[in-house]
């Protein structure tokens, strides 16, 4: 077993709810603590898992609708601004195709606020093409775009044992999604909406299964639920096409690599 952990910091999508935060996850493998998107709610998961913000190296933000991105301010600003601790690790902060016309728009209602000293932080907009992936160290970043917005991504990441964990974000049926998880040790996968409710540009819990299986994934967890999920047994639909385990998504819910 390597040292990898994976914890869910929200399962849930734009509509508020206290058991459901927006949809993120925390990988934290060797030294690095990365975040994958950062959605309301997402930094009090973070408190409650006992990670302060201060010790996230790596932001990947898999797109800039307000539910996977609307924490950027607040993190950036309380960054900025600590009373008794500052950041000793660079962030490093990654998107697709118009990170930076993103952030500089935020800059132009926030300004100097949310401008950390500089080396404190650095923006990677990724070619949403890429093939190699990317050495960072303690992991391997690869990255494929989505079918939700011009901007999306799902994220691979490879610890150094080789152990991958790959998140979807947002996204309706994508080939690429399938080359992207091939083998992976635990896929966290969008499953917005019962398959009866299917919902352009989003999955469904057979949809997310098929793409696990076609995958050959290990573990496949449903996340990004919405509330009309809580009436269906999901994991019954996503067993319909995907035969390994199956976890439901649940705030803070942890998985060990």
């Amino acid at each position: 077993m390597s040292e990898t952990k994976v914890t869910i910091l929200g399962s849930g999508t734009c509509v508020p709810r206290l058991d459901r935060s927006a949809c993120a996850a925390l990988i934290e493998t060797g030294s690095a603590k990365i975040l994958m998107d950062l959605g309301p709610g997402t930094i009090r998961r973070l408190l409650e898992y006992g990670v302060s913000i201060f010790d996230i190296t790596h932001l990947m933000l898999s797109h800039f609708h307000p539910d996977h991105s609307a924490e950027l301010v607040p993190f950036i600003f309380a960054t900025k601004y600590p009373a008794d601790r500052r950041r000793d690790k660079r962030l490093n902060v990654f998107g697709g195709p118009g990170l930076n016309a993103f952030y500089a728009g935020l800059q132009s209602a926030y300004g100097d606020w949310i401008v950390l000293p500089k080396g404190q932080m650095a923006m990677h907009e990724l070619d949403t093409q890429r093939i190699a992936p990317l050495d960072l160290g303690e992991f391997k970043l690869s990255a494929r775009p989505t079918f939700h917005r011009p901007e999306s991504l799902a994220f691979r990441i490879e610890d150094r044992h080789g152990h991958a964990i790959v998140y979807s974000g947002d996204t309706d049926e994508c080939e690429e999604l399938v080359g992207l998880a091939h083998k992976a040790d635990l896929f966290i996968c969008e499953s917005a909406m019962p398959d009866e409710m299917k919902v352009p540009g989003h999955l469904t819990p057979s949809l997310a299964g098929g793409l696990a299986a076609k995958a050959g994934a290990d573990r496949l967890v449903l996340t990004h639920l919405y509330p009309q999920c809580d009436a269906v047994d999901i994991a019954k639909q996503a067993r319909s096409t995907y035969k390994g385990k199956i976890f439901v998504a649940e705030d803070l819910m942890t998985f060990r690599l």
